[in-house]
């Protein structure tokens, strides 16, 4: 039952984290970070990405143009596609690793010790992709609030506000975080579990004994019918 236990907690983990890495690699290339609707024209809804921004007109035409230099970006923008793209990197390596250190796994079957430092470490990889997934999406979000109730600006001037891909950047972290940490647990509770003996090694081997010996422990564990002993 232990075994069993700590293999869905394991599973589980690896279920989460995996959801998590494939909605940071989504949230990394959509250009739904920030919308801006403009009140002189409701018919076109700007949307901007890490990569490119996009104007959506009423007709259902996107166009985008991609970002021309890198290092013409903002600061936030420029370390923001360093730290998504090694999130998504780094989430994946946690899955290859956290997936060897199953227990189902056959590949290091017999090496139990190598499979909990390989869980150990695939649960770390995914914790440390999941906090390079929340801090871009965090200081992203900080600055757009800044902007939008920075006073210095006319009232008239439209301001940016949180796109679709920030919130689902939130859960991505959050889910690979939570995810790394299930694996981790599942890590510390293969290092308590009780090893298992086979059944053959419990019983207790079968002993020849002298018939001498036996005879002689007879007449005495049956001292009444001693007579009767050949």
């Amino acid at each position: 039952p232990g075994l069993f236990c700590n293999t869905k907690v394991h599973l589980g983990g690896i279920f989460l984290s995996f959801f998590g890495w494939v909605s940071s690699c989504v949230a990394t290339f959509v250009p739904l970070w920030k919308n801006l609707n403009l009140d002189l024209n409701e018919m076109e809804i700007w949307t901007m990405g890490l990569w490119q921004v996009c104007v959506m007109q009423e007709e259902g035409i996107m166009e985008c143009k991609s970002y021309e230099s890198f290092l013409a970006l903002p600061l936030d923008l420029r370390v923001s596609r360093i730290l998504m793209f090694l999130s998504n990197g780094s989430g994946l390596l946690g899955f290859l690793i956290s997936s060897c250190g199953l227990d189902c796994c056959k590949a290091w079957e017999e090496k139990t010790a190598l499979k909990k430092q390989l869980t150990l470490c695939g649960g770390v990889i995914f914790g440390i992709s999941g906090i390079m997934t929340l801090i871009p999406v965090s200081w992203l979000a900080y600055n757009t609030v800044n902007e939008f109730w920075d006073e210095t600006v006319p009232e008239i001037v439209p301001r940016w506000e949180f796109g679709e891909a920030m919130f689902l950047g939130w859960f991505a972290g959050f889910f690979l975080v939570i995810g790394g940490l299930l694996i981790i647990c599942s890590a510390c509770l293969k290092g308590t579990e009780m090893p298992t003996m086979p059944l053959a090694a419990c019983r207790e081997p079968t002993q020849v004994q002298d018939p001498l010996a036996l005879r002689h422990w007879s007449q005495h564990s049956h001292p009444k019918n001693a007579d009767l002993v050949i």
